[in-house]
């Protein structure tokens, strides 16, 4: 009996290991402007200085696989990881069905105003905004601060101690964004 259990339990492991290798990959497109150093890009998108720079919203984007709270991708022809490390309610492939996107998102960009086309290729934000806007310049609110995307207020980060929240009127515009002055200047085009 006791061998049967130990069969069972290594079967058990390995169906579990097959499956996570088997979620799926695809090629799509960048859903917002993210920032990353040349190998990881968080989902909180900090702005960790000259070592990070901006990816923008649009650029295509190979998913080759799947590792402990990443997405592995291929974006430029380098092997990059899109880490889950604050929004580990969602599955790996939920997660990256939001930073990868089956549909071109370059004619939606194409149709913004030339201010905010330039604020989502700078990574920031703007009164007047959508939702949809703001995703694309500073990327998905983390759920584990977030869990309701469609939120009122939704609570993004520049570093550790640099909150900013984007406070949405009752149409899904920006109306304000709270935060400090030096945060402000680093994520705001007024």
């Amino acid at each position: 009996m006791r061998r049967t259990i130990k069969q069972l339990a290594l079967a058990t492991a390995l169906l579990a290991a097959s499956a996570a290798h088997a979620q799926a990959t695809w090629s799509g497109w960048l859903c917002c402007s993210l920032r990353g150093d040349g190998k990881w890009i968080s989902d909180i998108n900090y702005d960790e200085g000259p070592t990070h720079r901006i990816i923008p919203a649009g650029t295509p984007v190979q998913i080759t696989g799947y590792g402990r709270y990443r997405v592995l991708v291929t974006i430029d022809g380098k092997s990059q990881a899109i880490g889950n490390d604050y929004s580990r309610d969602l599955g790996l492939e939920a997660f990256a069905r939001r930073y990868v996107l089956a549909e071109d998102p370059s004619a939606t960009l194409a149709s913004h105003p030339p201010k905010i086309r330039e604020a989502i290729a700078a990574g920031k934000v703007t009164r007047g905004m959508t939702r949809e806007q703001a995703r694309m310049a500073v990327g998905w609110p983390v759920s584990s601060e977030n869990p309701d995307p469609q939120a009122k207020v939704l609570r993004h980060w520049l570093s550790s101690f640099a909150e900013y929240q984007l406070v949405f009127d009752a149409s899904g515009r920006i109306s304000d964004i709270n935060t400090d002055p030096a945060t402000r200047n680093a994520v705001v085009v007024d």
